[in-house]
């Protein structure tokens, strides 16, 4: 219950212990996910660059 407390107070921006808001852990939780994706993302270019590079060329 007391990090409920805690938690409603960083909210109403009138607890500054250097925690995140519920917003912040929203953004951040998004931002993370949005980084996997683009790493994943990354990996498949890298793959694909890869097997066109061993291609022969005509």
């Amino acid at each position: 219950m007391r990090e409920w407390v805690r938690q409603a107070e960083r909210d109403a921006g009138t607890r500054d212990d250097g925690g995140l808001s519920s917003d912040e852990k929203a953004e951040l939780a998004a931002l993370r996910r949005e980084n996997q994706r683009l790493r994943e993302d990354v990996e498949i270019l890298k793959r694909a660059a890869a097997s066109f590079a061993s291609m022969p060329c005509s």
